[in-house]
């Protein structure tokens, strides 16, 4: 995956989203095509993940064959159904995550960990690209023996592979709670205003110095 990125003159737009961080006041939405797909809920499973920005880790799992839906909230903190300004006061202790709802038999976990790792800065663990502070830690909740396995294996693994120590923690599942509706889906919402984001933050920038051409998609195994 190759881009090419001017680290000068960015429009204001860009800007303006980056100082304002992943997210401030309600945006207009706007109408987006449909994702996802119906799943039985007998073979509905959930994944949760928290990798900085909630609104840069929908897109890549929505876009996986066998996920139904994945949403915006939070997890890990210790204050019941926060809001968003609750939780960027970085007191609740909350995490921004998503929470994907998949079908096992279709897409299974270990797939699901390795697009989240191709869609993080894992050396990071005081927040991720341009957005500090504990709502942005990266980490994986867990809810099996099965599932902390996995991501486990797939630490130390990565830890082999970087330099520096792999920073993202792997964490007992929390209660998830879904953040306001302005959240959802703002890669389809708003897409001038998600992409001024990403591009400010240099999130992409970042994936690719770390992943190269696996960067921010499902590629090669770990």
């Amino acid at each position: 995956m190759s881009r090419l990125y001017l680290a000068f003159a960015l429009p204001v737009v860009v800007l303006t989203t980056l100082a304002a961080g992943c997210a401030t006041t309600q945006p207009e939405p706007a109408a987006g095509p449909t994702v996802g797909m119906e799943i039985d809920p007998a073979r509905a499973d959930t994944a949760v993940f928290a990798g900085g920005c909630f609104w840069c880790m929908e897109k890549p799992f929505e876009e996986l064959e066998g996920v139904a839906s994945v949403v915006s909230g939070f997890a890990g903190g210790d204050v019941p159904n926060p809001t968003y300004d609750q939780v960027t006061t970085k007191t609740t202790g909350h995490y921004e995550v998503v929470e994907v709802i998949y079908d096992a038999t279709v897409v299974p976990y270990d797939t699901l960990l390795q697009v989240y790792w191709h869609n993080v800065d894992p050396l990071d663990g005081g927040g991720q690209f341009c957005d500090r502070g504990s709502p942005y830690r990266p980490a994986i909740f867990v809810s099996t023996a099965s599932e902390r396995a996995a991501a486990e294996q797939t630490k130390e693994f990565l830890n082999g592979r970087f330099s520096s120590p792999v920073a993202v923690e792997i964490l007992d599942a929390a209660p998830f709670y879904a953040a306001e509706e302005y959240h959802q889906d703002f890669y389809r919402t708003n897409p001038a205003r998600y992409t001024s984001y990403r591009i400010g933050c240099r999130r992409d920038a970042r994936l690719d110095e770390l992943w190269g051409d696996n960067a921010g998609v499902l590629g090669p195994a770990l």
